[in-house]
């Protein structure tokens, strides 16, 4: 079994392209150049890149929530690129995301209970509701969410409380792979911390493989152990966080950093922040 979990290699992505006499892919808007980029098993990644730079847009063709007008992805080793949804659907399970703005993927007018039994009955990971709801209880407990927020509506919730119940949602349904899409943007400090320190145990804990999106290049530097820097729809630079941070090797790479200059990283300061 490779240690690669998820591969993509040569991936386009063309907005508003028209299929021509022969059924080539023409005109449109190309959003992403020619871009390859792997995810090994229980490994975290970050994309990072100005706005713009089709980091997004790359994490939707990942999930193939978007189409590729070129290119390969391969998911545990199976290629996922053009099968059709029905053939699809039997992986959704295993490949979640987690999204910004957790108002926008949270249906505004069911219960938080309904919106986290209903999957779980769906992929059959529950006999029935009374077996969804005690799984709920013990992910609610170790995210430190009241069980009260289970008969309110998404907006009765804190913004950092959305955002945990989005994150229990994905990881209840036990995937292999997660991509979260600025997950922290918008929170409070304290409440960025908090969720940083969900993700890191929910992958060490299941082993799950992460693709992690952010502007915010400390965020990345403290929570992934690769990553992807984009721009202009391509990738510029990738390595370990470690070789990108401290010797960038593209231009545009220490451009970015110039820019933002990051904090010198110390040991334990999520845990510091979050319980503060």
């Amino acid at each position: 079994m490779s240690d690669k979990l998820l591969t993509a290699s040569g991936i386009e992505v063309t907005y508003g392209a028209t299929r021509g006499l022969l059924g080539k892919p023409g005109g449109g808007h190309k959003v992403l150049f020619g871009v390859d980029i792997d995810i090994r098993r229980g490994e975290t990644v970050g994309i990072v890149g100005e706005s713009g730079s089709g980091k997004t847009t790359l994490g939707r063709a990942l999930l193939r929530l978007v189409n590729v007008s070129a290119g390969t992805i391969r998911f545990d080793g199976k290629d996922i690129t053009d099968i059709p949804d029905a053939a699809l659907r039997p992986l959704r399970r295993r490949m979640q995301m987690i999204f910004q703005d957790p108002m926008a993927s949270l249906n505004p007018r069911h219960t938080i209970r309904r919106i986290l039994v209903e999957p779980l009955l769906l992929h059959r990971l529950a006999d029935d509701a009374r077996g969804a709801e005690r799984r709920i209880a013990a992910i609610f407990e170790r995210f430190m969410l009241p069980t009260a927020c289970l008969d309110r509506n998404p907006h009765e919730l804190s913004g950092g409380q959305r955002q945990r119940v989005g994150i229990a949602r994905a990881a209840l349904l036990e995937p292999d792979f997660v991509l979260a899409d600025e997950v922290v943007s918008g929170l409070d400090v304290s409440t960025q911390a908090q969720v940083l320190n969900l993700m890191k145990e929910l992958s060490r804990d299941l082993g799950l493989s992460m693709a992690f999106i952010s502007h915010d290049l400390s965020v990345i530097r403290a929570v992934c152990d690769r990553v992807y820097v984009m721009r202009h729809g391509t990738v510029v630079e990738h390595g370990s966080c470690d070789r990108v941070f401290t010797a960038p090797e593209n231009a545009y790479t220490r451009a970015l950093l110039d820019a933002i200059p990051l904090p010198r990283i110390e040991p334990g300061w999520l845990d510091r922040v979050a319980e503060a």
